[in-house]
């Protein structure tokens, strides 16, 4: 389960992040997450079916999605593929919402959806080969899509209740983003609350309608997806990284791990090892 608020990390040397989709060998599910940054999807080969905000789009080869700030979206790719993923932090965009509280992106035209897939193809081809003066061209395109999206893609009115809904995720993402920082303390619901000038029925509330669980759910989402990062890379053992990551011994971290992953945590790794997948 991976329910949660994404922190996007741009590419070194690049004011965005961009990379081929994790799902590329199928049977492969993202559950429903959001973050800040306009992510787009580009599909090359095979088919994924998206979500965003309970609407379901199924792409195919040259189709792509845009996915807007504090959208929630899930990805389910049965099926191989290849796809370009692409997360523009929404600082790129600050200098056209205008008066608007955000920017939204809808469909566009037909040549300029076309002039889109051209763009982040380009993009791509010239970020893998990495030719001398590669930065200079993927920077050159970028800011050409850029421009491509305000002036083709921006919509210009937005519904009211969008606008509602993308603020209670600004809120919930500061909340996240503290959890992910302090996720091995004891974090109360009632204690993180305070911290934002909430009531805890209120943030319950929001957790449980956004993110679709609930506080200590995701509280313990966190730390068995940092915890699993540390399984695999290491040859620690079980008990103390457990500890490390703010459960209180290794049979709360073992229940936690099964009711996510179907297995114990010594069972994970041990078929990570039979699978030549050497830790770090």
């Amino acid at each position: 389960m991976d329910f949660r608020y994404e922190v996007v990390m741009p590419n070194e040397g690049l004011p965005f992040r961009m990379f081929i989709f994790e799902g590329k060998d199928g049977n492969y599910r993202v559950t429903k997450h959001w973050h800040q940054s306009v992510e787009l999807f580009l599909v090359l080969e095979g088919t994924i079916g998206f979500y965003i905000n309970s609407r379901y789009f199924s792409l195919s080869e040259q189709d792509f999605v845009i996915v807007n700030a504090n959208e929630i979206h899930s990805i389910d790719c049965p099926d191989p593929n290849l796809t370009i993923v692409l997360q523009i932090p929404a600082e790129a965009f600050e200098n056209y919402r205008e008066e608007a509280p955000y920017i939204n992106f809808g469909r566009g035209s037909e040549e300029a959806r076309a002039r889109l897939v051209e763009l982040v193809t380009d993009m791509f081809q010239a970020y893998e080969e990495k030719k001398y003066g590669y930065l200079l061209r993927v920077k050159g395109e970028f800011y050409q899509l850029l421009y491509l999206l305000v002036t083709e893609f921006k919509e210009e009115k937005l519904d009211a209740e969008v606008v509602r809904r993308r603020r209670q995720l600004d809120k919930l993402s500061q909340v996240t983003a503290f959890m992910k920082s302090h996720y091995r303390e004891d974090i109360r619901l009632e204690e993180v609350a305070d911290r934002f000038g909430f009531s805890p029925t209120y943030l319950s509330r929001i957790f449980q309608k956004y993110a679709q669980v609930n506080y200590r759910t995701y509280l313990i989402d966190l730390r068995v997806k940092y915890a699993v990062r540390e399984l695999i890379n290491t040859d620690r053992e079980i008990g103390d990284i457990a500890m490390d990551h703010g459960f209180p011994d290794g049979r709360a971290f073992a229940k936690a791990f099964k009711k996510r992953y179907g297995c114990l945590p010594s069972v994970y790794r041990k078929n990570l090892a039979g699978q030549g997948i050497q830790s770090k």
